[in-house]
């Protein structure tokens, strides 16, 4: 076999610093796995090789240079290096090197826990060890050195045989280290000094088993400690340890069936306190005969001995208490009065009677209780002052009493209790649990109606904690009881300002992020009780703004929309309005709330966005001489339901939500002077083509044969387009004319926008007044006043206003206007507004009269005669008429004769 890795691997360890040899280490301790199983091999290189691992571990034994799994490691690869170069023949002294190298390996793997590599050693050990003292018998020359070494043999046979048995412990092999601890005991004999070291292991090895809650091993252990310390008076660890180990017995006997073994128990430990008396000695026996249901007695004696063998206070302190737990209150108070006048003159007395006035308390003994707090407070001002510990205690107890008491409504008496804690701060003493005790006593003044009393209270609290919320909490009471809006006001903004901070809580040590919403919402809850509902309203909105809690913010919510819409139904309707604004801004915070939060389940995001957006759309509807909020309120039904899943329902909802809201911001824009906000313009176009698409959505899930929507959308368009100027608008009346069905009304309106300023489309208006004019006259019955303005608008828009507009193709398309005109008389002469025949007359001689002043003869002469035409269908005026016209028609031709020969004869 190739040793020479070894050697190289053993001088670069030496070699390298301490920080870079884990590799080295670890290469080394892989190398020599299986090695034991090679042929022994003697070569002085390789155990100069082992000598040098050895020392070099040695050599950081010192501090904690490197760990102790690493040490080991190295004393592995240098024992198991030692043992594969073992000649046939070795010398006492390699033997010796064998022996110290095995058992101090073994040794060090116990300590990295690893119990099994540990037992391979401790056996090669033993095998060196039986190995050498078969040498020595071999010599049995009877010399004083051939004995000593036969000595030193056994001490580390007893060592190694020890280890053995710990290994085996920690296996849970107990069977072996009982057979292994008993060699040992064997060899005591010989070896005495040994007592002690036996003694603690078979202790050690019982508290280990203990823990295990092996209690039948633990007692063997603790048994066998103590007979191996008795083995040897004078080489024993001492009496304070074998009361240790009795009294580690008897508490392995209580706890694994005191009932069982009582008895057993109860000798151990009183030959524990035999051995040794001890405080925990006499304590664990009480502890024993309470847990055996021993009488009051048998437990009276142990207690007196307690007493008699000045044990500490804390001590019989701890026993009351003991006492306590275990249902032996009448006990526990006899005891703890014997106590106070034992520890009479001590300094710490004050822990014994804060006890004992504990005591007192539960056994509803509430007046001499008092009274000894009294005493106590009498002796905090003479010069018998408690300990700092026991006046906390003191203070606990005082402020648990209080608060009980308040919980129970009885606020005179917890009044009483906080009083009693406050006796024992010094005046103008600045501390936060004054300030809180202040606090609380300002609330126990506030529910006794006591005002004054209370603000002095919490005026003292501000002085010691000017940023508590719960002092600001208190103010707000105070102030809303007083009826003072404004102070409540600033009290709620300062606690709105605090609630930013995690806060603790008044009651409890733990900070809590809710803390301050929760005060928010009790402030508004106190508001609400004391029929202050503008204060109410002012403590949620500062919840909403500052609770990290989701639902407790939407229950806010609901609630200041509940209270706005309350207020709503009661008032007249000047205060609707006002009372509108005030609800819109609560729905747009619900909507950024629900838009925001991540951690909602879908169907509570669905249900929160339902409830608001039912909200906003009842409120539009509330707002019909306020067509700027109704458009508001519908926009947010819209948005709120775009939060909700998707469903034809809903979709039907937000199809009208936005043709509500586009139909209000016409209106705005309606009513604005000059026509100014075309911004209302945009926003409808917007709503506009939203809608659109949702209805596109709608119509692809089904049939709406009877809604309106394609021409409420069509004539909300073209109203926002014509009056934005946009070109746009002739595409959307072509859109309105390529309709199934198109409807006359609508034509009608169309036309009117086109023409209704700041909008003047003429061509559009009569485009539209002409399709539906053609429509009107397909009707099986013809609507005469319909038709007549139908004509009447378009000859308005087309007769010519002045001399360049007078054009041939313009008085062609005016004539056949007229034609419709008489046509529509024609058809129904005694029905046709006389007004209307007249204003028809009047217009067709105004346009000859012109055409005349332009020389336009043949053309005048023609639209006089069309005048001349009507007034056969005039009824109550005709007659006049014609006297008129008749005379001025023939003074108009004889002119029209004159100036044709004029004008012949000019050519």
């Amino acid at each position: 076999m190739n040793f020479c890795k070894y050697t190289v691997l053993t001088e670069s360890l030496l070699q390298k610093s301490l920080r870079d040899c884990d590799e080295v280490i670890e290469k080394l301790f892989s190398e020599v796995s299986g090695l034991e199983d090679c042929p022994k091999i003697p070569d002085p290189q390789l155990k100069e090789c082992a000598i040098q691992l050895w020392n070099w571990v040695v050599t950081k034994n010192v501090g904690t240079n490197i760990s102790k799994n690493q040490k080991a490691k190295v004393r592995h690869v240098a024992c198991s290096l030692l043992y594969c170069c073992e000649s046939e023949n070795p010398t006492e002294g390699d033997i010796r090197m064998q022996i110290l190298m095995a058992s101090k390996t073994g040794r060090n793997w116990l300590d990295c826990k690893n119990p099994q590599m540990a037992d391979n050693f401790l056996e090669l050990a033993v095998k060196s060890l039986e190995s050498l003292y078969s040498q020595l018998m071999s010599r049995a020359d009877g010399t004083v050195d051939n004995t000593s070494s036969k000595g030193d043999v056994e001490k580390d046979l007893l060592r190694i045989l020890s280890c053995q048995a710990e290994s085996a412990i920690s296996q849970g092999h107990n069977h072996e280290a009982v057979a292994y601890m008993q060699r040992c005991k064997d060899m005591l004999m010989r070896l005495p000094k040994d007592t002690a070291y036996l003694s603690l292991m078979c202790y050690n090895f019982a508290i280990d088993t203990y823990n295990l809650r092996k209690f039948e091993e633990s007692t063997f252990w603790s048994s066998q400690s103590y007979e191996i310390g008795k083995m040897n008076v004078k080489y024993a660890p001492g009496p304070e340890v074998l009361a240790k180990g009795l009294r580690l017995l008897a508490t392995v006997y209580l706890e694994w069936d005191c009932q069982r073994f009582q008895e057993k128990a109860l000798n151990a430990v009183s030959l524990a306190n035999k051995e040794y008396l001890s405080e925990s000695g006499l304590y664990l026996k009480i502890r024993i005969l309470l847990r055996c249901g021993t009488s009051n007695d048998h437990i009276r004696a142990g207690l007196n001995e307690m007493l008699e063998s000045e044990v500490s206070l804390e001590v019989c302190l701890s026993t009351v208490k003991l006492l306590m737990s275990e249902d032996r209150e009448a006990l526990a108070f006899e005891h703890s009065k014997s106590v106070c006048l034992h520890f009479e003159s001590s300094p710490d007395l004050g822990s014994a009677l804060v006890l004992h006035i504990e005591l007192l308390l539960q056994r509803g003994k509430e007046l001499l209780g008092k009274q000894k707090i009294e005493d106590i407070i009498t002796g905090h001002y003479t010069g018998k002052q408690l300990t700092p510990q026991a006046l906390k205690t003191l203070h606990v107890m005082l402020w648990d009493k209080a608060s009980k008491h308040f919980e129970a409504r009885n606020y005179a008496e917890a009044l009483q209790w906080y009083n009693y804690s406050l006796s024992f701060f010094k005046a103008g003493q600045i501390e936060p649990n004054l300030a809180k005790l202040q606090r609380n006593r300002a609330s126990c003044f506030l529910q006794l109606k006591q005002i004054e009393k209370a603000k002095e209270a919490i005026k003292e609290a501000e002085c010691c904690d000017p940023d508590s919320i719960f002092a600001h909490f208190i103010v707000y009471k105070i102030a809303v009881q007083e009826n003072n809006v404004k102070k409540a006001a600033e009290a709620v903004n300062a606690m709105g300002l605090l609630a930013k901070s995690p806060v603790a809580s008044e009651n409890t040590l733990l900070v809590s992020e809710n803390v301050s919403a929760n005060i928010l919402s009790l402030a508004a809850q106190f508001a609400l009780e004391n029929e202050q509902q503008d204060t109410a309203m002012k403590a949620l909105e500062s919840l909403c703004k500052n609770s990290k809690d989701e639902a407790q913010v939407f229950t806010a919510l609901r609630c200041l929309v509940r209270l706005v819409l309350t207020t709503i139904e009661e008032s007249s309707d000047e205060m609707r309005n006002v009372n509108l604004d005030v609800l819109l801004p609560y729905l747009k915070m619900a909507l950024q709330k629900v838009s925001q939060q991540s951690h909602m389940t879908v169907e509570q995001r669905t249900e929160e966005a339902n409830w608001f957006r039912k909200i906003a759309w009842n409120s539009a509807l509330l707002c019909e001489s306020s067509p700027d909020r109704m458009r508001d309120f519908f926009v947010l039904s819209y948005q709120l339901s775009k939060l909700c899943p998707p469903d034809p329902t809903l979709l039907l909802g937000q199809k009208t939500s936005l043709l509500m809201a586009a139909a209000a911001s016409l209106e705005i824009y309606r009513k604005s002077p000059h026509f100014s906000q075309t911004e209302e313009l945009t926003q409808a176009l917007e709503q506009i083509q939203i809608c659109w698409e949702v209805w596109k959505t709608l119509k692809a899930s089904g049939k709406f044969p009877m809604d309106p929507t394609d021409t409420l959308l069509r004539l909300y368009e073209f109203e926002a387009r014509v009056k934005l100027n946009d070109p746009k608008v002739e595409t959307v009346l072509e859109g309105v004319l390529e309709l199934e069905n198109v409807d006359t009304k609508m034509l009608e309106t169309i036309a009117a926008l086109a023409m209704e300023p700041p909008a003047h489309f003429p061509l559009l208006c009569k485009k539209a007044l002409r399709v539906a004019l053609s429509l009107h006259k397909k009707q099986p019955k013809l609507d005469l006043a319909r038709c007549s303005k139908c004509v009447h608008s378009l000859i308005k828009l087309s007769l010519p206003s002045g001399v360049t507009e007078v054009e041939a193709h313009v008085l062609k398309e005016l004539w056949n206007y007229y034609e419709e005109a008489l046509s529509i008389i024609a058809a129904a002469p005694e029905d046709f507004p006389e007004m209307e025949t007249l204003w028809l007359l009047t217009r067709a001689w105004n346009t000859g009269i012109l055409l005349y002043s332009l020389a336009q003869y043949p053309e005048a002469e023609k639209w006089c005669g069309l005048a001349m035409s009507f007034i056969r269908h005039l009824r109550s005026l005709q007659e006049s008429y014609e006297m008129q016209m008749s005379g001025l028609y023939s003074e108009i031709l004889d002119r029209l004769d004159k100036a044709k020969n004029n004008f012949v004869m000019e050519e």
